[in-house]
């Protein structure tokens, strides 16, 4: 999943905080929904039609010196934002393509010791703060159930993959 940047801010917030406590670091699970406009463009035709309005979303915070701070910025991979920013060179506030940031030329992503962000947003439900993973998607699922779950775990998910590997390829 890291090397070829494949997965979504839920799996990447669940690999990350496992890395970071393996190491000693203090961190928690954030968990939200999104909605659904923030990923058009990354999720395209039925796919994007059978979306739910409200994503699952999440990221996680470390603590650093007595204080919590978002880690958001990691979910988009440099080549994806760059091809993004290539594509709308004019923008600054940007909700599309799983972007959603005051300044798409600038965004908060890199790591200066504050938090960082590029999905912040796109939030519609805060729901707070969790230990684990496990105890946030035992409290709220994961949103797709049935069809819906079956389309997205054997189809939707690959399909989208290869949308955001061809745009993270693009010249544009």
């Amino acid at each position: 999943m890291l090397a070829d940047s494949i997965g979504q801010c839920n799996t990447k917030s669940t690999l990350l905080m496992t890395l970071l406590r393996a190491v000693g670091i203090p961190c928690r699970f954030h968990g939200f929904t999104i909605d659904k406009a923030l990923q058009k463009g990354a999720i395209t035709g039925l796919a994007y039609w059978l979306a739910p309005q409200r994503i699952i979303h999440s990221w996680i915070e470390v603590n650093l010196e007595g204080r919590w701070i978002a880690l958001e910025g990691f979910i988009l991979d440099q080549p994806y934002l760059a091809s993004l920013q290539r594509r709308f060179p004019q923008a600054r506030r940007f909700c599309g393509y799983g972007a959603a940031t005051p300044d798409l030329s600038a965004p908060g992503v890199e790591w200066r010791g504050q938090d960082t962000y590029i999905q912040k947003e796109g939030i519609a439900d805060d729901f707070g703060v969790f230990d684990s993973p496990d105890v946030f998607y035992a409290r709220h699922g994961s949103n797709l159930s049935g069809l819906k779950r079956w389309l997205y775990r054997d189809a939707i998910r690959h399909a989208m993959n290869r949308n955001v590997a061809c745009i993270r390829k693009s010249k544009w």
